[in-house]
C-alpha cells in the first residue's frame, strides 16, 4: 500500500458561489441606503449651520446683495453642505450611520 492510498473522509457541504448570495446582496443594499441616508442627514445639518453662519453677512451692492441674493442664498448653502458631506463631512454622518446599523442589527464594517 502506498502513502497516497490512505482513506480520507469525503468533504461534503462545499458549494461554489459565483456572486453574492441573496441575503448578502440585500444586506449590502441596506448598508448602502443607510450610508446614503446618513450622508443626507449630515448635509441637512450642515446646511442649517451654514444658513445661520451666513445670515449676518452683507455683500456690497455692485457685486451682490438685494432680493436675488437673498432668494438664492439657501440654494448656495444647500449645495455647499452637500459637497462638504460628500467629501467626508464633519463626522455627523459616521455617528448616524453607526447608530442606524445598530438599530438594524448589523455589525459596523471596518474601513
Amino acid at each position: 500500500m502506498s502513502a497516497f492510498s490512505v482513506a480520507s473522509t469525503p468533504v461534503t457541504g462545499l458549494t461554489a458561489t459565483v456572486g453574492p448570495t441573496a441575503s448578502s446582496a440585500a444586506e449590502l443594499l441596506k448598508r448602502g441606503k443607510i450610508k446614503e441616508t446618513a450622508q443626507k442627514f449630515e448635509a441637512s445639518f450642515l446646511s442649517s449651520m451654514m444658513q445661520a453662519m451666513f445670515e449676518g453677512v452683507k455683500t456690497s451692492e455692485p457685486f451682490g446683495g438685494g432680493q436675488g441674493e437673498e432668494m438664492f442664498k439657501s440654494m448656495l448653502t444647500d449645495a455647499m453642505a452637500k459637497e462638504v458631506a460628500k467629501a467626508g463631512g464633519v463626522g455627523v454622518s459616521a455617528s448616524v450611520q453607526r447608530e442606524m446599523l445598530k438599530m438594524q442589527g448589523l455589525q459596523e464594517v471596518a474601513q
